[in-house]
C-alpha cells in the first residue's frame, strides 16, 4: 500500500478487501507535460486520467497508442502501457493489440492531421471492422507540432503557412466520415466542457466496439479561438446537446429545436413557430446511421449551431471476437497447426 501523496494527486492507492481503489494520480506518470501553456490538451488529459479510475479496471490492462502530432504525446503522460508509434498508424498498431490481446483496453490518442491526413485510411479501416478500440481524435483544425500548416479540418479559405492564399479544399467533418464508415459509437466534445467531455468518455470506454470520439481543441498558437463560437460565453447558444429520446432543443430556455425539412435536410426551427411535436427526437441506438449522419451536417463549422453528445451507440459484431471464434474453430477441426506444412502447401518449387 503506498502513501498518500500531499497534493491529494499522486499515488494514491488503497487496498480494501483485496481490490485496489485507483485515482486520477496512480494515472499520471513521471514524465513533465511538455504542451504550450493554454493548450487544450492538457485539460484532456485531466479528464482521462479521472475517468480511467471510475471504470474498475486495473491500470495495468490499459494501453495508449498514439502516432505523431502534440497529441502524440499523451502515453508519455499516462501512467499505463503505452506506444509512441508512427504518423498516422496508430489505429493499425492499436488493432494489432486489441486482437491479440483481447483481455486490454486499447486506446488511441490522435490528431486530425495525424488521423485523417495520412491515417486516414487505417482510421476508416479499424472503424468499418469495429475493432475493439477507444479512439479520440483532437480536432484543432491546424498542424500544430509542424507550426502552423492547414490541416485536412481547416476550414476553406484558411490563410496558413502553407497556404497564403487561403485553402482551395473542403474539410473533412470527422463525425460525418466516423459514421459513413460505419463506426458502433461515435460522439463529440470539446475540452473545456468539464462536465460533458468525462461523461463522453465513460459512454466510449463502456462500448464494445470502435468507438470514436471527436474532441474540439484549441490550439492557442497557431489556431486560437477556432472554436469560441461554441465554447465562449457567448457560444451558449450554438451548443446543442444531444440526450437520447429526447427532443434536440437548445438555445435560450429551449426556444429553438431541429427539425427535418420537406427535403429531408435537418434545420434549425423556433419552437414557437413548429410546435414541441415537431421538433426531432434523438435515437443514438438506431440502427441506421441515417439521422445521426444528418444531425452530423446540421452546421458546416463551429460557429453554427454544433451537436454535441452521442450520435450513434449500437451493437455489432466485435472484430476480435471474430478472429477468436475462426481460431478456436480451426483448432477444434484440424487440430494443432503444422508450420511445415503449411509452408509447403500450395504450389511450391525448387531453385536450382
Amino acid at each position: 500500500m503506498s502513501e498518500q501523496d500531499p497534493t491529494g494527486e499522486r499515488g494514491i492507492t488503497e487496498a480494501t478487501g483485496g481490490v485496489s481503489t485507483l485515482t486520477r494520480g496512480d494515472f499520471m506518470s513521471d514524465q513533465e507535460v511538455r504542451w504550450c501553456p493554454g493548450c487544450g490538451d492538457y485539460a484532456i488529459l485531466a479528464a482521462v486520467q479521472s475517468v480511467l479510475p471510475s471504470l474498475g479496471i486495473p491500470r495495468e490492462k490499459f494501453v495508449f497508442v498514439s502516432g505523431i502530432g502534440c497529441s502524440s504525446r499523451f502515453p508519455y503522460y499516462m501512467n499505463t502501457y503505452g506506444m509512441h508509434s508512427i504518423h498516422g498508424r496508430a489505429p493499425a498498431f492499436a488493432t494489432g493489440i486489441a486482437t491479440a490481446r483481447p483481455d486490454l483496453n486499447v486506446w488511441v490518442v490522435t490528431g486530425d492531421g495525424d488521423g485523417l491526413s495520412i491515417g486516414g485510411n487505417h482510421l476508416i479501416h479499424a472503424l468499418r471492422r469495429n475493432v475493439n478500440l477507444k479512439i479520440l481524435l483532437f480536432n484543432n483544425q491546424i498542424y500544430g507540432l509542424t507550426k502552423g500548416q492547414y490541416s485536412p479540418t481547416s476550414e476553406r479559405g484558411k490563410i496558413t503557412k502553407s497556404t497564403p492564399f487561403g485553402s482551395l479544399e473542403a474539410p473533412f467533418n470527422p463525425v460525418s466520415l466516423a459514421l459513413a464508415a460505419e463506426a458502433t459509437f461515435v460522439a463529440r466534445t470539446y475540452d473545456v466542457e468539464r462536465k460533458h467531455l468525462p461523461e463522453i468518455l465513460r459512454r466510449a470506454a463502456a462500448h464494445r466496439g470502435s468507438a470514436f470520439v471527436e474532441i474540439y481543441q484549441n490550439c492557442n498558437i497557431f489556431n486560437d479561438g477556432a472554436f469560441v463560437g461554441l465554447t465562449g460565453k457567448g457560444g451558449s447558444g450554438n451548443r446543442v446537446y444531444l440526450e437520447h429520446d429526447k427532443p434536440i432543443l437548445f438555445g435560450p430556455d429551449n426556444s429553438k429545436g431541429v427539425r427535418m425539412g420537406v427535403d429531408g435536410a435537418l434545420e434549425v426551427v423556433n419552437v414557437a413557430d413548429v410546435g414541441l411535436e415537431g421538433i426531432m427526437v434523438h435515437d443514438e441506438h438506431h440502427e441506421s446511421q441515417s439521422l445521426a449522419y444528418a444531425l452530423s451536417r446540421l452546421a458546416s463549422g463551429p460557429t453554427m449551431p454544433t451537436p454535441l453528445g452521442v450520435f450513434r451507440d449500437v451493437e455489432h459484431p466485435v472484430y476480435g471476437d471474430g478472429i477468436e471464434h475462426q481460431l478456436r474453430t480451426a483448432a477444434e477441426q484440424q487440430g494443432p497447426g503444422d508450420l511445415s506444412k503449411l509452408l509447403n502447401s500450395g504450389d511450391t518449387w525448387t531453385v536450382g
